[in-house]
């Protein structure tokens, strides 16, 4: 569980961090937007009251306590699967990185009613129109490393055989 702890840990803090420095730091909320190396990286100011993409995002005060409430349960239930089995180093270190994320992600929730986004990225002719933040990089990254590296549930014996 430790490895778990210090993943998310570091994944809360430099979301939580990278969202200070380039929102306030820079100014992003004054200026709206920066292009950082254009079209690749840009930064631009967003606020996600829903879930990815603006999905779900009425701005409801309900919708804003059930997202938190989702959030918190998903990163329960991660715990306690995480509990349940023997996961290597790399699933341990992805539980702990979605958690961390989701966790900065409800912290926005609970100070903004809403999630701080500001990474954009675009490429090859195509322009992206969404923002995210690190937090989402780092769900989606743990998201990955337990589909990945998580063992086959199916395959374990139960316990007690």
């Amino acid at each position: 569980m430790r490895t778990i702890f210090w993943a998310a840990a570091a994944a809360f803090v430099i979301d939580q961090a990278s969202k200070y420095w380039v929102i306030h730091g820079l100014e992003l909320w004054r200026i709206r937007a920066i292009d950082v190396l254009p079209p690749v990286l840009n930064f631009r100011y967003g606020e996600n009251r829903g879930i990815n993409f603006g999905l779900f995002g009425d701005g409801s005060e309900a919708s804003r306590w059930i997202l938190i409430a989702l959030a918190v349960a998903i990163c329960l239930a991660v715990l306690v699967w995480v509990r349940k089995h023997a996961l290597g180093r790399m699933a341990r270190i992805g539980a702990g990185l979605l958690v961390g994320g989701a966790l900065a992600n409800v912290l926005d929730r609970l100070i903004y009613g809403y999630v701080l986004d500001f990474l954009n990225m675009s490429c090859c002719g195509i322009d992206n129109p969404f923002v995210f933040n690190l937090a989402d990089v780092f769900i989606f990254a743990g998201a990955i490393a337990l589909v990945f590296f998580a063992p086959d549930v199916k395959s374990e014996p139960k316990k007690g055989q």
